[in-house]
Protein backbone atom coordinates (compact mmCIF):
# COMPACT_ATOMS: atom_id res chain seq x y z
CA UNK A 1 0.00 0.00 0.00
CA UNK A 2 1.54 3.29 -1.44
CA UNK A 3 2.00 6.05 1.11
CA UNK A 4 1.01 9.31 0.50
CA UNK A 5 3.62 12.19 0.48
CA UNK A 6 3.50 14.69 3.22
CA UNK A 7 3.45 17.78 1.83
CA UNK A 8 5.15 21.18 3.22
CA UNK A 9 2.13 22.24 4.68
CA UNK A 10 1.80 19.15 6.35
CA UNK A 11 5.11 19.12 8.38
CA UNK A 12 5.19 20.45 12.02
CA UNK A 13 7.80 23.52 12.17
CA UNK A 14 10.67 23.00 13.39
CA UNK A 15 12.52 24.12 16.68
CA UNK A 16 15.74 23.36 17.84
CA UNK A 17 16.47 22.55 21.18
CA UNK A 18 19.45 24.54 23.36
CA UNK A 19 19.33 20.76 25.61
CA UNK A 20 16.59 18.85 25.99
CA UNK A 21 13.16 19.62 26.98
CA UNK A 22 12.28 19.45 30.84
CA UNK A 23 9.64 16.45 30.79
CA UNK A 24 6.53 18.42 31.49
CA UNK A 25 7.76 20.50 28.43
CA UNK A 26 8.03 17.49 26.12
CA UNK A 27 4.53 15.74 27.00
CA UNK A 28 2.76 19.19 26.72
CA UNK A 29 4.23 19.96 23.26
CA UNK A 30 4.25 16.63 21.56
CA UNK A 31 3.20 16.52 17.98
CA UNK A 32 3.27 20.36 17.72
CA UNK A 33 6.62 21.25 16.58
CA UNK A 34 9.77 19.08 15.22
CA UNK A 35 11.98 19.21 17.74
CA UNK A 36 15.80 18.69 17.40
CA UNK A 37 18.92 18.48 19.28
CA UNK A 38 21.33 21.35 19.04
CA UNK A 39 23.83 19.00 19.26
CA UNK A 40 22.70 15.87 17.30
CA UNK A 41 21.67 18.31 14.08
CA UNK A 42 23.61 18.01 10.61
CA UNK A 43 24.68 20.82 8.97
CA UNK A 44 21.74 20.62 6.44
CA UNK A 45 18.77 20.41 9.23
CA UNK A 46 21.33 23.35 11.42
CA UNK A 47 21.20 25.67 8.22
CA UNK A 48 16.76 25.31 8.19
CA UNK A 49 15.89 26.38 11.97
CA UNK A 50 14.91 29.53 12.40
CA UNK A 51 14.04 28.70 16.39
CA UNK A 52 16.35 27.76 19.05
CA UNK A 53 14.34 26.66 22.01
CA UNK A 54 16.67 26.62 25.44
CA UNK A 55 15.07 25.00 28.30
CA UNK A 56 16.58 26.12 31.43
CA UNK A 57 19.87 28.14 31.86
CA UNK A 58 21.84 26.34 28.76
CA UNK A 59 24.29 28.63 27.48
CA UNK A 60 24.17 30.00 23.68
CA UNK A 61 27.29 31.46 22.87
CA UNK A 62 28.35 32.87 19.54
CA UNK A 63 29.69 29.94 18.67
CA UNK A 64 25.96 27.88 19.31
CA UNK A 65 24.48 30.55 17.19
CA UNK A 66 26.61 30.78 14.10
CA UNK A 67 25.65 27.25 13.08
CA UNK A 68 22.20 28.97 12.66
CA UNK A 69 22.57 31.10 9.87
CA UNK A 70 18.31 30.93 8.88
CA UNK A 71 17.72 31.98 13.39
CA UNK A 72 15.36 34.28 14.11
CA UNK A 73 14.22 33.48 17.42
CA UNK A 74 15.79 32.34 20.98
CA UNK A 75 12.86 31.60 22.57
CA UNK A 76 13.89 31.26 26.61
CA UNK A 77 11.95 29.35 29.24
CA UNK A 78 13.50 31.35 31.80
CA UNK A 79 13.04 35.14 33.53
CA UNK A 80 16.36 36.42 33.45
CA UNK A 81 18.46 35.89 29.90
CA UNK A 82 21.92 35.97 31.16
CA UNK A 83 23.42 32.76 29.55
CA UNK A 84 22.58 33.89 26.44
CA UNK A 85 24.98 35.99 23.92
CA UNK A 86 22.69 38.84 23.63
CA UNK A 87 24.99 41.07 22.00
CA UNK A 88 25.15 38.25 19.20
CA UNK A 89 21.55 38.65 18.83
CA UNK A 90 21.66 42.13 18.93
CA UNK A 91 24.35 42.22 15.70
CA UNK A 92 22.19 40.05 13.96
CA UNK A 93 18.89 41.24 14.51
CA UNK A 94 17.19 38.62 16.63
CA UNK A 95 14.18 37.98 18.45
CA UNK A 96 15.07 36.96 22.21
CA UNK A 97 12.17 36.03 24.56
CA UNK A 98 12.01 34.61 28.14
CA UNK A 99 8.87 34.14 30.60
CA UNK A 100 7.56 36.86 31.03
CA UNK A 101 5.44 37.45 34.62
CA UNK A 102 4.95 33.49 35.05
CA UNK A 103 7.56 33.29 37.90
CA UNK A 104 6.56 36.22 39.71
CA UNK A 105 4.67 35.17 42.15
CA UNK A 106 6.68 32.11 43.25
CA UNK A 107 9.76 33.51 43.44
CA UNK A 108 8.03 36.55 45.56
CA UNK A 109 6.89 34.13 47.98
CA UNK A 110 10.31 32.37 48.53
CA UNK A 111 12.02 35.85 48.76
CA UNK A 112 9.73 37.39 51.38
CA UNK A 113 10.22 33.24 52.81
CA UNK A 114 14.14 33.60 52.88
CA UNK A 115 13.95 37.04 54.54
CA UNK A 116 11.48 35.55 57.58
CA UNK A 117 13.94 32.86 58.05
CA UNK A 118 16.78 34.41 58.43
CA UNK A 119 16.03 37.30 60.13
CA UNK A 120 14.04 35.10 62.54
CA UNK A 121 16.60 32.51 62.55
CA UNK A 122 14.15 29.78 61.74
CA UNK A 123 16.57 27.42 60.40
CA UNK A 124 18.93 27.70 63.28
CA UNK A 125 16.40 27.79 65.93
CA UNK A 126 14.95 24.31 64.30
CA UNK A 127 18.26 22.59 64.44
CA UNK A 128 18.86 24.15 67.98
CA UNK A 129 15.68 22.18 69.01
CA UNK A 130 16.32 18.99 66.75
CA UNK A 131 19.58 18.72 68.65
CA UNK A 132 17.37 18.06 72.28
CA UNK A 133 18.39 21.56 72.90
CA UNK A 134 15.54 24.51 73.49
CA UNK A 135 16.08 27.67 71.44
CA UNK A 136 14.69 30.68 72.70
CA UNK A 137 12.50 32.84 70.48
CA UNK A 138 13.96 35.03 67.90
CA UNK A 139 14.57 38.81 68.64
CA UNK A 140 14.10 40.18 65.17
CA UNK A 141 10.45 41.65 65.62
CA UNK A 142 10.21 42.24 61.21
CA UNK A 143 7.92 44.71 61.45
CA UNK A 144 10.73 47.30 62.42
CA UNK A 145 13.14 46.36 59.86
CA UNK A 146 13.97 48.53 56.45
CA UNK A 147 14.21 46.77 53.41
CA UNK A 148 16.43 47.53 50.47
CA UNK A 149 15.05 46.25 47.25
CA UNK A 150 17.66 45.97 44.44
CA UNK A 151 15.53 45.85 41.10
CA UNK A 152 12.17 47.44 41.39
CA UNK A 153 10.56 44.61 38.14
CA UNK A 154 8.12 42.58 37.97
CA UNK A 155 9.87 40.19 41.06
CA UNK A 156 11.15 43.34 42.90
CA UNK A 157 7.61 45.31 43.04
CA UNK A 158 5.91 42.51 44.53
CA UNK A 159 8.33 41.53 47.03
CA UNK A 160 8.26 45.29 48.31
CA UNK A 161 4.24 45.23 48.75
CA UNK A 162 4.31 41.85 50.55
CA UNK A 163 7.28 43.35 53.05
CA UNK A 164 5.53 46.78 53.41
CA UNK A 165 2.30 44.55 54.16
CA UNK A 166 4.12 43.24 57.16
CA UNK A 167 5.04 47.17 58.82
CA UNK A 168 8.21 47.03 56.80
CA UNK A 169 9.92 50.77 55.34
CA UNK A 170 10.82 49.69 51.81
CA UNK A 171 13.04 51.78 49.60
CA UNK A 172 14.46 50.53 46.33
CA UNK A 173 17.65 50.90 43.76
CA UNK A 174 17.34 50.66 39.91
CA UNK A 175 18.24 52.00 36.78
CA UNK A 176 16.20 54.85 37.02
CA UNK A 177 13.29 55.89 39.37
CA UNK A 178 9.66 54.49 38.68
CA UNK A 179 7.48 57.59 38.58
CA UNK A 180 4.23 55.36 39.92
CA UNK A 181 5.94 53.74 43.06
CA UNK A 182 5.45 54.33 46.30
CA UNK A 183 8.59 53.51 47.85
CA UNK A 184 11.88 55.96 47.70
CA UNK A 185 14.21 55.59 45.20
CA UNK A 186 18.13 55.78 46.14
CA UNK A 187 19.80 56.16 43.22
CA UNK A 188 23.34 54.65 44.82
CA UNK A 189 23.36 51.08 45.81
CA UNK A 190 26.01 51.73 49.03
CA UNK A 191 23.87 53.78 50.27
CA UNK A 192 20.81 51.97 49.99
CA UNK A 193 22.81 49.26 51.52
CA UNK A 194 23.72 52.01 54.34
CA UNK A 195 20.35 52.87 55.14
CA UNK A 196 18.93 49.17 55.04
CA UNK A 197 18.30 46.05 57.27
CA UNK A 198 17.62 43.76 54.86
CA UNK A 199 18.71 43.82 51.01
CA UNK A 200 16.95 41.91 48.46
CA UNK A 201 18.40 41.05 45.06
CA UNK A 202 15.79 40.62 42.50
CA UNK A 203 17.58 42.49 39.66
CA UNK A 204 18.88 40.78 36.18
CA UNK A 205 22.10 39.85 36.17
CA UNK A 206 24.60 42.25 33.39
CA UNK A 207 27.68 43.34 32.52
CA UNK A 208 27.08 46.20 34.79
CA UNK A 209 25.58 44.11 37.48
CA UNK A 210 28.04 42.01 38.19
CA UNK A 211 29.31 41.65 41.54
CA UNK A 212 27.61 45.38 41.98
CA UNK A 213 27.03 43.86 45.76
CA UNK A 214 30.50 43.97 46.76
CA UNK A 215 32.57 43.89 50.15
CA UNK A 216 31.15 48.03 50.22
CA UNK A 217 28.16 47.22 49.81
CA UNK A 218 27.96 44.31 52.51
CA UNK A 219 30.14 46.63 55.25
CA UNK A 220 27.22 49.09 54.31
CA UNK A 221 24.25 46.77 55.32
CA UNK A 222 26.80 46.18 58.52
CA UNK A 223 26.83 43.50 61.33
CA UNK A 224 22.89 43.31 61.74
CA UNK A 225 22.23 43.34 58.40
CA UNK A 226 20.92 40.30 56.26
CA UNK A 227 21.35 39.80 52.08
CA UNK A 228 18.77 37.93 50.25
CA UNK A 229 19.32 36.63 46.60
CA UNK A 230 17.01 35.39 44.27
CA UNK A 231 18.22 36.91 41.05
CA UNK A 232 21.31 35.40 40.35
CA UNK A 233 24.39 34.26 41.77
CA UNK A 234 26.45 36.93 39.88
CA UNK A 235 25.47 39.87 41.37
CA UNK A 236 27.23 39.03 44.46
CA UNK A 237 31.14 38.95 44.79
CA UNK A 238 31.06 35.35 46.40
CA UNK A 239 34.01 34.70 48.14
CA UNK A 240 33.65 38.36 49.57
CA UNK A 241 30.19 37.13 50.81
CA UNK A 242 31.81 34.61 53.08
CA UNK A 243 34.27 36.82 54.48
CA UNK A 244 31.85 39.40 55.72
CA UNK A 245 30.07 36.32 56.88
CA UNK A 246 32.84 34.79 58.65
CA UNK A 247 34.59 37.93 59.79
CA UNK A 248 31.08 39.51 61.15
CA UNK A 249 31.00 42.51 59.17
CA UNK A 250 27.79 40.91 57.69
CA UNK A 251 24.75 39.46 59.60
CA UNK A 252 23.17 37.19 56.96
CA UNK A 253 22.01 35.59 53.90
CA UNK A 254 19.17 33.65 52.53
CA UNK A 255 20.36 32.49 48.77
CA UNK A 256 18.85 30.39 46.32
CA UNK A 257 21.39 31.73 43.70
CA UNK A 258 24.63 31.36 43.29
CA UNK A 259 27.65 32.29 40.91
CA UNK A 260 28.85 28.54 39.66
CA UNK A 261 25.79 26.13 39.80
CA UNK A 262 26.07 23.52 41.41
CA UNK A 263 28.79 24.75 43.04
CA UNK A 264 27.97 26.52 46.47
CA UNK A 265 30.89 27.40 48.45
CA UNK A 266 31.51 24.91 50.91
CA UNK A 267 32.36 27.85 53.94
CA UNK A 268 28.93 28.94 54.22
CA UNK A 269 27.51 24.60 54.73
CA UNK A 270 28.37 25.46 59.02
CA UNK A 271 26.56 29.24 59.10
CA UNK A 272 23.81 29.06 60.99
CA UNK A 273 23.17 32.86 60.19
CA UNK A 274 22.81 31.71 56.26
CA UNK A 275 20.29 29.68 54.76
CA UNK A 276 20.73 28.30 51.35
CA UNK A 277 18.54 26.28 48.74
CA UNK A 278 19.14 25.06 45.55
CA UNK A 279 17.60 27.76 42.86
CA UNK A 280 14.20 25.97 43.61
CA UNK A 281 12.24 29.56 44.48
CA UNK A 282 10.35 28.97 40.52
CA UNK A 283 10.22 25.56 40.98
CA UNK A 284 6.44 24.61 41.68
CA UNK A 285 3.40 23.50 39.36
CA UNK A 286 2.12 26.60 39.21
CA UNK A 287 5.31 28.23 37.56
CA UNK A 288 5.94 25.47 35.40
CA UNK A 289 2.76 25.82 33.86
CA UNK A 290 2.89 29.37 33.41
CA UNK A 291 6.07 29.23 31.51
CA UNK A 292 4.81 26.83 29.13
CA UNK A 293 1.71 28.71 28.78
CA UNK A 294 4.22 31.88 27.72
CA UNK A 295 6.76 29.56 25.21
CA UNK A 296 3.98 28.04 23.83
CA UNK A 297 2.22 31.68 23.07
CA UNK A 298 5.76 32.56 21.65
CA UNK A 299 6.33 30.00 19.75
CA UNK A 300 2.72 30.12 18.00
CA UNK A 301 2.74 33.77 17.56
CA UNK A 302 6.53 33.57 15.73
CA UNK A 303 5.06 30.87 13.30
CA UNK A 304 1.82 32.75 12.68
CA UNK A 305 3.44 35.66 11.98
CA UNK A 306 2.03 37.91 15.51
CA UNK A 307 3.77 39.72 18.03
CA UNK A 308 5.59 37.75 20.63
CA UNK A 309 3.96 37.53 23.77
CA UNK A 310 7.08 37.86 26.10
CA UNK A 311 10.20 39.87 23.93
CA UNK A 312 13.18 40.80 25.74
CA UNK A 313 14.50 44.60 24.54
CA UNK A 314 18.17 43.78 23.50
Amino acid sequence: METTPQSPADEKPLVFLAQPLFPEFAAALAGRYRFVLAADADAATSAEARVLLVPGLAPVTAHHLARLPALELVAGTSVGVDHVDLDTCRSRGLSVTNAGPAFAVDSVDYAVGLVVTVLRRVAAADAYVRRGRWGADGDYPLATKRVGIVGLGNIGSRVARRLAAFGCAVSYHSRSPKPSSPYTFVPALLDLAAGSDVLVLSCALTDETRHMVNRAVMEALGKDGVLVNVGRGGLVDEPELVRCLRDGALGGAGLDVYENEPAVPPELFDMDNVVLSDHRAVITPESIRGALEVLTANLDAFFSGRPLVSPVQL
